[in-house]
């Protein structure tokens, strides 16, 4: 665990190609997972297109307006059975000095961020 004045590196995504996996999982002193059912997820992309499809959203890049997108669905659909394992797997390499903190619901992590806020966090380690 970095000591005070370290820089602190948090990982959250599933960007494990090409090595930058690796790189991250090495960097890294906490990994946030967002271990969440398919529902919450194909809500979610079905509540986003809903209310903002063929706009730019702030977080996109220039030129890619919110769309139908069949092969996200089928990732989507498909991630517990084909992407969860290897992330799993992934997620064993931890070293004792990380700490990974899984949520399985999005007021899981609302609750975290208000703790962190408040200096109080001691979140479930998994």
């Amino acid at each position: 665990m970095p000591t005070s004045g370290e820089p602190r590196w948090i990982m959250d995504g599933n960007y494990m190609r090409h090595g930058a996996g690796e790189l991250r999982r090495e960097l890294s002193d906490t990994i946030i997972w967002f271990d969440l059912p398919r529902s919450t997820c194909m809500l979610g992309i079905f509540r986003r297109i809903a209310g903002s499809y063929g706009q730019v959203r702030p977080e996109m890049a220039e030129g890619c307006p919110e769309k139908i997108d069949l092969e996200f669905f089928r990732y989507v659909w498909t991630y517990r059975q084909q992407q969860r394992p290897k992330l799993i797997e992934y997620l064993a390499g931890l070293r004792p000095d990380q700490s990974l903190v899984c949520f399985t619901d999005r007021a899981q992590a609302d609750d975290y961020l208000k703790r962190l806020a408040l200096g109080q966090n001691r979140a479930s380690i998994h």
